[in-house]
């Protein structure tokens, strides 16, 4: 058997990286930063870590009956064609490059990590090959990469060929994410070689991104219920769901000077820097799974501040390069049907939907300039998650939320 595979329902599962998901009105979605869905346990979906209250009926229209996509994105394509699925994708820091976790055929049915050259397409697998990996990040001022993988895990090639296995007899299971043990963060070249292990840590230690000036890095881990004995009642919580565990850390690039930011029950993940590095926004998931909101702290971990409050799943926020918004995906208007939306980083003007189109739209990011956004959907004609790319109306956001 696979360690640390959730298999519970998806109403309990948040996925933090990556991708395209599993629908159903009466299913919930699991949703990936990590936002990431590298571990994903069903061939059907894939997806990023989420919870959704599944008994919640959709929500009347109301103020967000309104179709703004057209006056926000244009030009919006594929970017990603060559992939069975792809997500959890984004931008070097001078726009020029495109990091990425796809899954092609082959001996590995887990998400691999990619980078493009946005100017001519051409593409370089910069992950092992092996394990499982997810939620990378082009280093800001070096020729370095970033991303999580299992593959120092002794029993990782097994791993794959039991999912193969599984995928290959049509056996039926929930959709699940693998908050693996052996998830460990890495850094390598910019063309995979000389992968250093930053963490070295057991537990899940995923979700990282890098300050602007890429001295700092950001990331989710439950190591702690690995590091202490735990009490009955908190063993029985782990073996249930061991997301429940996950804090937000901060450390400096090299993986020293660990500082755990938030203690709260429940799991904390998805975080990302604001462009000044003052501010780290993140989505928290409430301590039963069930739904997740958006917030923001300094990043010392003090002033966390609360931004949406839906008791819906809203996760994978990110921040435009102005600071003047925040973009995000949320189930809000049904649980099926996860839209983009955008707030004010202080959440006091009224909310913002983004995206119109049917499918599902998840993992937005900005690029450096904030003239594009990428985003992961399923707004495919297989239904497929792939990423998505569009030109932005910073001007129109502007307008659109009071803020002009």
């Amino acid at each position: 058997m696979i360690a640390n595979r959730s298999s519970k329902p998806l109403s309990h599962l948040l996925v933090s990286s990556a991708t395209g998901l599993l629908l159903g009105l009466a299913a919930t979605v699991a949703l990936a930063q990590p936002d990431g869905a590298a571990g994903a346990t069903s061939a059907a979906a894939d997806g990023v870590a989420g919870a959704t209250s599944a008994a919640a009926p959709a929500p009347p229209t109301g103020p967000y009956d309104t179709n703004f996509e057209d006056s926000l994105l244009s030009n919006t394509r594929q970017l990603i064609t060559d992939s069975l699925r792809s997500g959890e994708g984004y931008f070097s820091a001078d726009g020029e490059r495109f990091i990425f976790q796809s899954e092609l055929p082959g001996s590995n049915p887990f998400y691999q990590i990619f980078v493009r050259d946005l100017a001519t397409g051409a593409t370089s697998r910069v992950s092992p090959g092996i394990g499982l990996t997810t939620c990378s990040w082009i280093h800001p001022t070096l020729d370095q990469v970033m991303f999580s993988s299992t593959h120092e895990d002794p029993d990782a090639l097994a791993k794959q060929a039991e999912e193969i296995e599984i995928r290959a007899s049509g056996i039926s299971r929930p959709y699940g994410w693998d908050y693996d043990r052996h998830y460990d963060i890495y850094q390598a070249d910019a063309d995979g070689d000389n992968i250093v292990n930053l963490t070295r840590s057991d537990g899940y230690d995923a979700e990282g991104s890098y300050s602007a000036d890429g001295s700092r890095i950001l990331f989710a881990s439950n190591r702690e219920a690995y590091r202490r004995t735990l009490s009955d009642a908190e063993q029985i919580l782990f073996e249930d769901d061991s997301s429940y565990f996950m804090d937000l850390y901060i450390m400096d690039a090299n993986g020293s000077n660990v500082t755990q930011l938030t203690h709260s029950p429940g799991y904390d993940g998805g975080p990302f820097f604001s462009p000044d590095n003052e501010k780290v926004v993140w989505r928290r998931f409430n301590p039963d799974g069930n739904s997740a909101e958006i917030w923001t702290m300094d990043i010392d971990g003090s002033n966390q501040r609360q931004l949406t409050a839906d008791a819906m799943v809203s996760w994978g926020p990110y921040f435009h390069p102005s600071s003047d918004y925040i973009i995000y995906s949320t189930n809000l208007l049904g649980n099926a049907n996860f839209e983009l939306f955008m707030i004010d980083p202080q959440g006091v003007k009224p909310r913002v939907r983004v995206t119109n189109t049917a499918g599902t739209d998840i993992l937005p990011v900005f690029s450096p300039d904030g003239s594009k956004l990428a985003w992961s959907t399923t707004r495919t004609p297989d239904g497929t998650s792939q990423i998505h790319i569009g030109d932005w109306n910073h001007e129109r956001a502007l307008e659109l939320l009071g803020l002009d």
